[in-house]
């Protein structure tokens, strides 16, 4: 039994070290060297203070900053409880939103649907009823965290965001091309605007 035993608990021992110890190391030292940035989460600093991810999203809900697809990760945008509404496309809820229950006082069932947020986003960008809105504006990502909003959405929010700010409309559009993210590898998925980025670059034009 011995001869079965000990090769068995050598093994055991060799591919702990080097799957729990050795393998780890590597590839962590490797992304320190060659990713460093992307290794240590992408983070978004002002003031030399990190103020998030470029890779996760944040709610923004004043006039004078681009507001972000809606989340349905928590209480919106928890990277520790990532996911989508997990609602299909003709679910009422999702189309015509749901009033609270008052036999449960005790718990919210109430939510916005896509009815709800278009008539919502309208209102806040002071845009005519039968203008099209974006489907990322009034629709969560399946994570919950998309950190991008569609070119279109940035734009139909620009006039908004410059007229709190008392910006001149180019100065923002401006400031939204140039925080546009291209296709990946050139085309795969479709140009996007980083919202964290984007309004950090709009607090960074005040005296």
């Amino acid at each position: 039994m011995r001869r079965q035993l000990l090769p068995a608990l050598t093994m055991l021992l060799v591919f702990t070290v080097i799957g729990g110890l050795v393998y780890p190391l590597l590839v962590t030292g490797v992304a320190q060297l060659a990713l460093r940035d992307q290794a240590n989460g992408s983070l978004v600093e002002r003031d030399g203070e990190p103020v998030g991810s470029s890779l996760i999203g944040q709610s923004f809900t004043r006039p004078e900053y681009f507001h972000p697809r809606p989340s349905s990760a928590g209480d919106g945008y928890d990277g520790a409880a990532s996911s989508g509404s997990n609602l299909g496309p003709t679910n009422a809820t999702l189309l015509h939103g749901q009033e609270d229950d008052p036999a449960t006082p005790d718990v919210d069932e109430s939510a916005d649907g896509i009815q709800q947020r278009v008539a919502a986003y309208l209102a806040a960008n002071h845009l005519p009823e039968a203008t099209p809105v974006p489907v990322d504006a009034v629709t969560g990502s399946g994570s919950g965290l998309d950190p991008h909003i569609s070119v279109a959405n940035a734009r139909l929010q620009a006039a908004r965001v410059a007229r709190t700010r008392e910006l001149p409309i180019e100065e923002v559009r401006r400031l939204v091309d140039e925080h546009t993210r291209g296709r990946d590898l050139g085309f795969l998925g479709e140009p996007g605007v980083n919202v964290l980025e984007l309004n950090l670059a709009l607090d960074a034009l005040r005296p």
